[in-house]
């Protein structure tokens, strides 16, 4: 990978931690930067993160920071369904998680006030049942190959359905754990291979949590501002010149 690209992989990394509120420790901070000039590879990033012996420090968060950038490196065949879920999950959370990259098998909600909760009962809305996650996964992965992968869209139209299939994928909710960072990554894939990128910096965990809510209750409005702000050209000079900011690449 090239300086600026190493440089962009640390970045995302750093962001999909935070917006979990993983706190990244100062080694990994250091082999972050020793990574991005250079000086070492992907594969040492993961491998001191993970320790000598391939045993996990005290914190996680350092490791799953280090399979962020690995999947920069070496993304999941882009497949576009719950495969490519499954394997951004198990990548970013293999030795993290017992259940890395396998479905969830009971029910569970999400608290609308904003925290995640196993219960059923009270101000809660129920995900996606887990015995029909499969087939819940297929519609949603027809849908979007109908949808051509978002791709030759202008930019207000990709917007508005990047935020459709986020919300969609979101209610889904196929793993026990790591769903948010998982759809993260995905989301990011898709739009890249689509001509946009999605710049997660100006982002902030209260605006992210406040959009979920929103989700929650059916309106997705609060992505659609959300991925309005952070929506970039994938190729800004060749938009520019050609489509412009507000139209999708060329046919």
């Amino acid at each position: 990978m090239l300086p600026a690209e190493r440089m962009s992989a640390v970045a995302f990394a750093a962001k999909n931690c935070a917006l979990e509120s993983m706190m990244i420790g100062d080694h990994a901070s250091g082999l972050a930067r020793d990574y991005e000039s250079g000086r070492i590879g992907v594969d040492d990033v993961v491998g001191s993160c993970a320790g000598e012996d391939g045993g996990l420090l005290d914190t996680s968060a350092d490791v799953v920071f280090a399979r962020n950038i690995l999947l920069a490196e070496r993304p999941v065949s882009p497949t576009g369904d719950l495969r490519e879920l499954q394997g951004i999950h198990r990548m970013l959370f293999d030795g993290v998680y017992a259940h890395a990259g396998q479905l969830r098998t009971r029910d569970t909600a999400a608290d609308v006030q904003g925290s995640n909760t196993d219960g059923l009962a009270g101000n809660s809305q129920a995900f996606f049942p887990a015995s029909l996650l499969e087939t819940g996964a297929a519609n949603i992965a027809a849908e979007l190959a109908d949808e051509r992968n978002l791709k030759c869209l202008d930019r207000p139209v990709f917007v508005r359905r990047l935020a459709h299939f986020y919300d969609e994928l979101g209610y889904l909710h196929p793993f026990g754990r790591g769903n948010a960072m998982t759809l993260r990554v995905f989301a990011s894939r898709l739009a890249h291979d689509a001509g946009w990128d999605l710049d997660w910096g100006p982002v902030d965990a209260d605006e992210y949590r406040a959009a979920k809510r929103l989700a929650y209750r059916g309106d997705v409005s609060g992505f659609v501002g959300l991925f309005d702000r952070i929506v970039r050209p994938a190729n800004p000079t060749r938009i520019f010149l050609i489509a412009g900011w507000d139209q999708g690449p060329a046919h």
